[in-house]
């Protein structure tokens, strides 16, 4: 089972909790061998979600949307960036230089053609910027690919 993650960044930490929750109780219906997390490994959900991939025995698949990404990631992230790099068991770099909204769009494409499946990290809300979690939800349904959303009851960001 191939599984990318799309979802928020900036979590406060009673969602950041609910979310490691929820992708942790999802994976346990997995066989771990069978287990292929697909991330970029931005901070908040994607993080969240490699960690768990990684905790369950699955193997880590990571799209590096640019160049300079890392240097664009919040400081407080990069170790953790860095970490979870270093324990993929597949990193493909896109060929952009620059972090920008377009080389994250293309990352999540890229994401999504490997996978059969996303989980979204998603508070339902439409996209504050082009290649946001909206519009990934909405490429993988345009693509046919089964969206399981996560996200708290009655929580707004």
């Amino acid at each position: 089972m191939r599984i990318a993650i799309s979802g928020h960044r900036g979590l406060r930490r009673d969602v950041e909790q609910y979310v490691n929750n929820a992708i942790r109780s999802y994976f346990v219906q997995l066989t771990p061998a069978h287990l292929v997390g697909i991330s970029c490994l931005a901070d908040g959900a994607d993080q969240i979600f490699a960690r768990a991939v990684i905790d369950a025995g699955g193997h880590l698949n990571v799209i590096v949307p640019a160049a300079q990404y890392r240097d664009a990631l919040p400081e407080d992230s990069r170790a953790t960036y860095d970490e979870l790099l270093a324990n993929a068991a597949e990193v493909v770099t896109l060929d952009h230089q620059e972090s920008t909204s377009e080389s994250h769009m293309d990352a999540s494409r890229a994401m999504l053609e490997r996978a059969d499946q996303l989980i979204a990290v998603w508070d339902g809300e439409p996209a504050r910027g082009y290649g946001a979690t909206a519009d990934v939800v909405h490429l993988a349904q345009d693509l046919g690919l089964p969206v399981t959303i996560i996200w708290p009851a009655d929580v707004t960001r």
